[in-house]
């Protein structure tokens, strides 16, 4: 698409919400960066002892989203090997297609930036590598169509890039506590825009191909919250864009915003190594998550839960 070119009603949307005048841009106390910091480590410390001399806890999004879920499923995930299936494949081949057509110079056609990454994919050293390198035919051809699919509605939902608008996607974050005993790691999908001093002026993006889950806003704050420590400014805005709706959920970020994502991340931590001292204390929580429980045959409370869903879906047959 040319950059002159007139947008549709969608892709103008999204220049609508994550653009900002100058006036509407933040700023934030520069001692903000250690606040946050010092409250993270004063809340941690306490159930440090609970962390073997020789050991670390690593925290990521999917693990805070586990363990304030149901603990149970989060220790029985954390016990199983990994195994790599198909859903999960699709997103990680769809997002790397993404990276590639914000970085392209001129319009590739969704499948050739699908095959694109799929090649490059092939060629690493992840999971995702040895699942590709040992699918099947149907499997791969399954997974290329939903990637496909997936990257068509990005590039028909969002505008061309900018460079003027500094977008970087896959953009990491990493915050070391207590020596780096304790990690915490963010990896956001897209990145607008940059701080000026002590304004901001980044906005994160996660793009999702689901529906809007109540975890959702709980991911972007704690990226915000990483980035805010590792670069001392805080983004100005978090967007979740759900591509097959072609719609946005967002909000601005704020010190409450940000103090909240702490406090998350350090119930997280403490409940973490409390589990791995006393396993047997662990919470159980039914919800949509049983169906992919490891344990969901062994668990009275998800099995009742799953029976009931089932008898709703019958009866909205």
């Amino acid at each position: 698409m040319d950059l002159d070119e007139p947008l549709s009603p969608v892709q103008q949307e999204v220049v609508d919400q994550l653009g900002a005048a100058g006036t509407d841009r933040p700023v934030f106390d520069p001692g903000l960066r250690g606040h946050l910091r010092g409250m993270l480590q004063r809340g941690i410390e306490p159930a440090l002892g609970l962390l073997a001399d020789d050991d670390s806890l690593w925290l990521s999004k999917h693990q805070l989203d586990q363990v304030h879920g149901c603990e149970a499923k989060y220790l029985a995930d954390e016990a199983e090997p990994f195994v790599a299936r198909l859903p999960m494949t699709v997103g990680s081949v769809a997002h790397k297609a993404i990276e590639l057509a914000v970085n392209w110079k001129g319009e590739p056609a969704p499948v050739e930036l699908v095959d694109r990454a799929l090649a490059s994919l092939e060629e690493g050293e992840s999971w995702l590598t040895d699942f590709l390198q040992g699918c099947s035919e149907a499997e791969r051809a399954e997974l290329r169509s939903d990637a496909v699919e997936r990257v068509s509605r990005f590039t028909e939902c969002w505008p061309p890039l900018k460079p003027a608008w500094r977008p970087v996607t896959e953009s990491r974050s990493t915050v070391e506590l207590f020596d780096g005993r304790v990690l915490l790691r963010g990896k956001v999908d897209l990145s607008l825009g940059r701080a000026r001093g002590t304004t901001a002026g980044k906005v994160l993006v996660d793009l999702k191909t689901g529906v809007f889950r109540a975890h959702h806003p709980d991911e972007l704050r704690y990226y915000a919250l990483l980035e805010t420590i590792a670069l001392g400014v805080p983004p100005r805005r978090l967007a979740n864009y759900y591509l097959e709706q072609g719609r946005f959920v967002t909000e601005d970020v704020t010190v409450d915003l940000l103090e909240s994502a702490a406090q998350r991340v350090i119930d997280g931590a403490v409940r973490m190594l409390e589990l791995r001292a006393d396993e047997t204390g662990a919470r159980k929580r039914p919800g949509p998550p049983c169906r992919w429980c490891p344990i969901a045959d062994e668990c009275d409370e998800g099995r009742r839960y799953l029976d009931e869903r089932d008898e709703l879906d019958d009866l909205d047959r």
